[in-house]
């Protein structure tokens, strides 16, 4: 007998073990759909109602903010938007639009402790800002404050973040970033009322100021709405010393408003 065949051999019964614990697993925890409970192949899947529900974002959109366009306006192009009021970030990039199944993976990442959603929802971002990866030193992430943080127990933007870092092998800076005031939610508010709400929220802690200065940073969110909090957070890490910053997240929402709906 070969030394392959034999080192297989020896291997063999801790194969045999291993599947059947996998196949035990899958009997008593089943693989359901991430959207609507509905048992699928494997785990992490949607089932095809709900595959057929999420609008991944693909271009055209505006190199700038990301935004959409209807028709194509050209390589390059920017919003009408962007032009007025230039963001202080250098590009920002979505996976998909804020409604169907993916809002609905959103929200249980947010607010029904499904942290295991974020591998898959992690992947279809990086399939999405691959331009804003490959730019980028560090991956941060938009940061709560401590007393939501204890209310909520985890912050998905960090889930999220952590779970492209693992894939990319890029750097996580978990405290990198944080918010030094409590703020009120922005689900609801309006665009004045959402940029008020968090100015001044944010700033990089003195000891974590040489992982940003002179670093590309990836901001990390989950839900981009009208920007606000990305905005104010990129402002921070700019006076931090960071050379450029850009934004990831999740989803977008198509029109201001709409994420009152699973609010």
């Amino acid at each position: 007998m070969e030394f392959g065949s034999s080192l297989r051999s020896r291997n063999l019964p801790g194969t045999l073990l291993r599947s059947g614990t996998d196949w035990f697993v899958r009997l008593l925890y089943p693989p359901v759909c991430a959207g609507c409970g509905m048992f699928v192949a494997g785990s992490g899947a949607l089932c095809p109602t709900c595959w057929g529900s999420v609008r991944f974002i693909e271009r055209p959109y505006c190199e700038v903010s990301g935004a959409p366009f209807d028709h194509d306006l050209g390589a390059g192009m920017v919003s009408p938007d962007v032009i007025a009021n230039p963001p202080p970030y250098e590009k920002a990039r979505a996976a998909v639009f804020y409604d169907g199944a993916a809002r609905k993976l959103a929200h249980g990442l947010k607010y029904s402790d499904r942290a295991d959603l974020a591998g898959m929802m992690a992947q279809w971002m990086m399939r999405a800002g691959r331009d804003v990866l490959d730019d980028s030193d560090v991956i941060l992430c938009v940061p709560l404050h401590r007393r939501r943080m204890f209310s909520r127990r985890y912050n998905q933007s960090a889930e999220l973040a952590r779970a492209i870092a693992r894939l990319t092998g890029k750097t996580f800076e978990a405290g990198g970033l944080g918010r030094v005031r409590a703020t009120r939610q922005q689900v609801g508010l309006g665009l004045r009322a959402r940029q008020d709400n968090v100015r001044g929220a944010f700033a990089v802690p003195v000891a974590r100021n040489p992982a940003i200065a002179g670093r590309r940073v990836l901001l990390i969110d989950d839900v981009l709405t009208t920007g606000s909090t990305v905005e104010a957070a990129t402002r921070a890490l700019l006076r931090a010393g960071a050379e450029r910053v850009s934004v990831l997240t999740f989803a977008r929402v198509a029109s201001p408003g709409g994420e009152t709906l699973y609010a």
